[in-house]
């Protein structure tokens, strides 16, 4: 199978968020984001157990690095990655587990990027797994992880599975 996997760093998109957000408790993460919430926000924000972590440029690359690894070890095949300032897409070919590959993901990089950086929380809780049943939606979500995502910080593009 293959996935868009995204996660998100800890602290950088909060409930209430003015560019939308997902009601995990109510189930409804599929089905789109809420109206901005201000005073959710502030409150999510004051339960924040450390600073937001927004990764620059150099910890893109470390963080990029860290998915490939993960990938050659795991057999996968890594189609596409976009490591961003408050997020990371991923399209991965052979993946049954696409929740063991986001714990995967924060796992590497996070150890890569305490051997450089301050130790902190690194990652928000989970991320979304997308499962791509076609070869069109595969290149669809390629497009989106290159193209889609602004001025490139650490990316990669390889060959699409099939």
């Amino acid at each position: 199978m293959t996935y868009l996997l995204t996660f998100r760093c800890y602290g950088t998109h909060l409930p209430g968020d003015a560019r939308g957000w997902v009601d995990r408790t109510r189930g409804d993460h599929r089905g789109g984001a809420r109206a901005p919430n201000a005073g959710l926000e502030r409150y999510a924000r004051s339960l924040l157990r450390d600073e937001p972590n927004w990764i620059d440029r150099d910890a893109a690359a470390i963080v990029l690095a860290a998915i490939r690894e993960v990938c050659a070890f795991r057999g996968w095949q890594l189609v596409a990655a976009h490591v961003r300032s408050t997020h990371v897409h991923c399209v991965v070919g052979g993946v049954d587990q696409p929740n063991r590959a986001i714990a995967d993901f924060k796992a590497y990089s996070s150890r890569q990027l305490n051997l450089v950086e301050e130790r902190r929380l690194r990652w928000a809780r989970e991320g979304s797994t997308r499962r791509l049943l076609t070869c069109a939606a595969v290149d669809a979500a390629v497009r989106y992880v290159v193209q889609g995502q602004g001025e490139p910080m650490a990316m990669f593009a390889g060959a699409s599975p099939g």
